[in-house]
């Protein structure tokens, strides 16, 4: 999926961009929640430019992931522009202070990058499992629940079941450039 990703050029990468802010303006809480979470694509991940720029429309926070020393991702806000230093995987994230970084539970929606994704709501990531660390304490509540977690991807990224792990925090939707879909919490696409 990796390598697929990489082949595409920026023509392709601009329309599944568009394809994915149509989707997302199908979701109501990417509409009107407050604070929205999502990342700064790398390695041919979708870019969510369009949607950032959708939400600055709308005065709605935008945040990226900042890695703490603790293995837990914190959010920082983020304004198109705005000054961002590169972790120590060569990723921007915002140049603001630790003590103005929000924890995952302070996030409304979470746009999670992906390599692979199935209609259950499992994901395959890059394998750091940076999320489901930062989002363990999904597991003890109904879902959807607060943040809703949606993944961001090209259609292809679709297979048909990736393998779960019990550490694994499932999606509650995914957002392609051809739709949006909806997952149950019991991994049952509805």
């Amino acid at each position: 999926m990796s390598l697929r990703r990489n082949e595409l050029d920026a023509k392709q990468r601009i329309a599944a961009a568009a394809g994915v802010l149509r989707s997302l303006e199908r979701l109501p809480e990417f509409m009107v929640d407050a604070r929205i979470a999502g990342y700064w694509a790398v390695r041919g991940e979708l870019p969510l430019n369009l949607a950032v720029a959708s939400l600055a429309r709308r005065e709605q926070q935008y945040f990226l992931p900042v890695l703490s020393q603790a293995r837990q991702l914190h959010f920082a806000e983020y304004a198109t522009g705005a000054a961002v230093t590169h972790n120590r995987f060569g990723i921007p994230e915002p140049a603001v202070p630790a003590d103005r970084w929000l924890t995952p539970r302070d996030m409304d929606v979470i746009l999670l990058p992906l390599l692979a994704f199935d209609r259950r709501g499992h994901r395959l990531g890059t394998g750091g499992g940076w999320y489901d660390t930062s989002l363990a304490f999904l597991h003890d509540l109904p879902r959807p629940a607060v943040p809703l977690l949606v993944g961001v991807a090209y259609a292809f990224q679709e297979i048909e079941a990736v393998p779960a792990e019990p550490w694994d925090v499932d999606l509650d939707y995914v957002v392609t450039d051809a739709e949006l879909i909806a997952c149950t919490a019991i991994g049952a696409p509805t």
